[in-house]
């Protein structure tokens, strides 16, 4: 016997146990009437298998039960299944739900607005492309590289919805074949475009990645996801999302650069997510394909921080001052409310 808060459903092989307490009938011996296996009985009786049409005009014989009656009970006993599984997974996609900032998604035009549970779960379930909101705790279906995600937590389903409507705009920019070496040859072009302002670097930056077979795509935040950008591949295409509302430019092209070094060292399509040390990695790599390493080096030897040598170093190097501000800003080489004039404003 299988329930759910509305629905009961009840296995033919109940009405077969009734018949044999009635006749005084052990199913070894009905077993044995019905040339089957005691355990393919017992598993009928049980509701572990199907009562087949075969088997109906067998009970037939034996019993005496029209095969009709027991072709209806297995019918009913399916579709009762049916109802109960939905009524269930509801329940349980309900929950889930509730940990979705579904309206401020709603708000971003990424779901339809709604106010009752099941709804929002219906809308989340299309949103999601999966017939149950659970089935996104499946490594197959979550595979962005950042730590690993869980529909239990909050942050994650955020992270998780954010992530989805990279992959859902992505499906409308063309790309070429992914060729990660020629992204990697592309990456000194990028970087010299740092010194443009966000209106004009943005398309040419995602047409160059484009011709590298990977789709950026721009999103707003989210509330409750706690992600500066996210990358995975999807079909024939890697998609990189990049949070739109970074306060200045600077920490824009990090988290891009970073999200491209993931890619650079292989750390996309892992079912696992990445690791401590993988992430520890891709921020190195993007922090020395933005600034050369030992040039750098020899700065904070020389120890002028003022912001003439800082500018300086950025014509130098031939990118943005604000890059170097942040770097050093995140090295504790200079208080985070130092040279923010440099950083190429808020955006």
């Amino acid at each position: 016997m299988v329930r759910s808060r509305n629905h009961i459903a009840i296995p033919p092989g109940a009405t077969i146990r009734e018949q044999l307490g009635d006749r005084g009938m052990s199913q070894k011996e009905f077993a044995a009437r019905m040339d089957m296996s005691q355990k393919h009985i017992s598993k009928l009786i049980n509701g572990e298998v199907q009562l087949t049409v075969e088997t109906a005009v067998r009970l037939e014989t034996v019993l005496g039960v029209p095969a009709g009656f027991w072709n209806r009970l297995e019918a009913m006993y399916r579709e009762d299944l049916v109802k109960i599984d939905a009524e269930n997974s509801m329940d349980a996609d309900v929950e889930i739900a509730r940990q979705i900032p579904y309206s401020d998604m709603a708000k971003l035009g990424w779901v339809p607005a709604a106010r009752e549970s099941k709804e929002k779960v219906v809308n989340l379930r299309q949103y999601f492309e999966v017939v149950r909101l659970a089935l996104l705790g499946n490594e197959q279906i979550t595979r962005i590289a950042c730590r690993r995600l869980v529909i239990t937590e909050k942050c994650d389903l955020a992270m998780m919805a954010w992530a989805q409507e990279a992959k859902i705009k992505a499906r409308s920019v063309r790309t070429a074949p992914v060729d990660v070496k020629r992204m990697i040859s592309t990456i000194p072009e990028l970087r010299r475009m740092t010194v443009l302002a966000p209106e004009e670097f943005c398309p040419k930056v995602t047409d160059r990645l484009a011709d590298c077979g990977i789709a950026l795509i721009m999103l707003p935040h989210l509330k409750g996801a706690s992600m500066d950008g996210a990358s995975f591949a999807d079909g024939n295409k890697i998609v990189v999302g990049i949070n739109s509302n970074a306060r200045y430019t600077d920490k824009l092209w990090f988290n891009l650069f970073h999200e491209l070094a993931h890619i650079a060292l292989g750390h996309v399509g892992n079912p696992a997510g990445t690791t401590d040390a993988e992430e520890i990695a891709a921020d190195r790599w993007a922090s020395d394909s933005l600034i050369t390493a030992d040039v750098f080096e020899q700065f904070k030897k020389d120890g002028d921080y003022s912001e003439r040598s800082v500018i300086r170093l950025a014509r130098e190097l031939d990118i943005a001052p604000g890059i170097i501000v942040g770097k050093m800003q995140r090295d504790g080489m200079i208080k985070v409310n130092v040279m923010n004039e440099l950083r190429d404003g808020i955006i």
